[in-house]
Order: structure tokens, then C-alpha cells, then sequence
């Protein structure tokens, strides 16, 4: 069965007609070409397909495009000001943290790591930290919790963490 969405990836309108088995991650790459969220497991459990999908953290692999229908999808490409030609204070800190090795898992550390931080201000709690806080201390434990979805083959994690944490006071 077929069906009509639209998908707003990275500030760009997109029409199109997919299978309704079709996932957002096959939408993007195979369709749409937008290769910046990567698949990995395909089973939802490396992270390496996170977007910010209408602003809130997801895996792509595991969300049916059709049931997105009019969402806004923003990738680790869409994350930079292109007008200022700046980074995102995320993928800045990963920069200067060495917050990465081979790259196949960054772009989706990177929307991971700009959604958590999105949660954190909002005051939504992990296992980790005390469901009492308004806003939760980022210290490294409660950084690692919330990063922990986000696998990364090559061990980059030190630098990971320091990026985090430095994105994390700006």
C-alpha cells in the first residue's frame, strides 16, 4: 500500500510517496538522499540513525515515515547555521574534544547528545538522577545514562563525554 507524506528535513518541504512499510532512516537515505543519519543495526539499539524528529530525539530505523507525516526532521547536517557558516555548539564540542574516531556513529551522537540536552532543560529525569530536580545536574554519570542509547564501535567515549559536558555549560 502506498501513501502521500511530507517530511520537512533540515528546513527543506519534501512530497512524496512511500510504501507504508517504508522507515523514516530508508525515506531519508534511499529516497530523499540524506545521508547524514546512518543505519546501523536496524534494530533501534546503536543509535546511529538518531534525528530530531519535531524536536524531540528518535530513531529512525524504528519509526514508520507515514506515521510522520508533516514532521520536521533535523539531521546532524541541519544542525549548523548555514547562514553564519557556524557550527552547532554540539558539533563544535566534538571538534574540540575529539568526540569522535571513525564518524560512523557522530551524527547520531550528535542529535542524541542536542535532544538530551533538550530533556535535561525541561527537566525530564533519567535513572540516574533525582526525579526531584527541576533541572538535573549533568555530571558524568548522568551524561553516560542519557547518552547510553549511542554506540560507538571505535571507543570514543572519553572524548564523547567531554564534548557533552562542555555543550552542556554553554
Amino acid at each position: 500500500m502506498q501513501a502521500e507524506i511530507t517530511l520537512t528535513v533540515d528546513g527543506t518541504e519534501h512530497r512524496t510517496t512511500v510504501d507504508t512499510r517504508t522507515t523514516v532512516l530508508d525515506l531519508l537515505r534511499e529516497r530523499l538522499g540524506v545521508t547524514s543519519p546512518k543505519k546501523g543495526c536496524d534494530h533501534g539499539q546503536c543509535g546511529s540513525c538518531t534525528v530530531l524528529l519535531d524536536g524531540r530525539r528518535h530513531l529512525t530505523c524504528l519509526a514508520l515515515a507515514v506515521a510522520h507525516d508533516g514532521a520536521e526532521v533535523v539531521t546532524a547536517a541541519g544542525l549548523a547555521d548555514a547562514a553564519d557558516d557556524e557550527l552547532h555548539p554540539v558539533q563544535q564540542a566534538f571538534l574540540d574534544h575529539d568526540g569522535l574516531q571513525c564518524g560512523y556513529c557522530t551524527p547520531g551522537q550528535v542529535c542524541s547528545a542536542v535532544g538530551m540536552l533538550d530533556e535535561a532543560k525541561q527537566g525530564h529525569p533519567s535513572h540516574v538522577s533525582d526525579d526531584l530536580e527541576a533541572e538535573p545536574e549533568l555530571d558524568d554519570d548522568e551524561i553516560r545514562e542519557r547518552m547510553s542509547g549511542n554506540l560507538c564501535r571505535c571507543g570514543a567515549y572519553a572524548g564523547i563525554l567531554a564534548a557533552v559536558r562542555e555543550a552542556a555549560r554553554s
